[in-house]
């Protein structure tokens, strides 16, 4: 996870917090997953790498992080990149698909993502138009990419 996706008390960072500010930029994306065992929206800033495909690249730098465990559970989610936000399918990635990720991250965001690859790695692929979008709360991406 790049910034922090919770404040002191749990609460999600505030307009002004150093995680919206790389997210409004464009250098991270939110990631909105449902939790695994509360079924609330859960709020990650994550690096990413887009594909030429449309799919964003993310990885974990833990098996135990909350945001790639809860996209094990249930992989419908929503991101945020700079004013758009679409709904996403994460496909868990593997083997060269996953060693291929991480290598890109590191490239993009440097040394400091050393620990990254410890935990899952998936490809955040955009729901097609016309399908139903099942991101969390249900309401406010669209399917098909980032809103224009």
């Amino acid at each position: 996870m790049i910034g922090g996706s919770r404040g002191a008390g749990g609460e999600p960072p505030s307009a002004g917090g150093l995680a919206d500010q790389l997210v409004r930029s464009g250098r991270v994306a939110r990631l909105v997953t449902r939790g695994r065992r509360s079924g609330r929206e859960v709020p990650a800033a994550v690096g990413f790498v887009a594909t030429g495909d449309g799919c964003l690249l993310v990885a974990a730098g833990s098996p135990a992080a909350a945001w790639a465990r809860n996209l094990l559970a249930d992989p419908a989610a929503t991101v945020t990149v700079g004013d758009r936000s679409w709904a996403v399918t994460a496909e868990p990635l593997e083997g060269a698909a996953h060693a291929a990720a991480v290598r890109e991250l590191i490239l993009r965001y440097g040394t400091p993502s050393e620990g990254l690859g410890a935990g899952p790695s998936f490809c955040l692929r955009p729901v097609p138009r016309g399908r139903p979008a099942g991101p969390p709360g249900g309401q406010r991406a669209r399917p098909g990419g980032p809103d224009r």
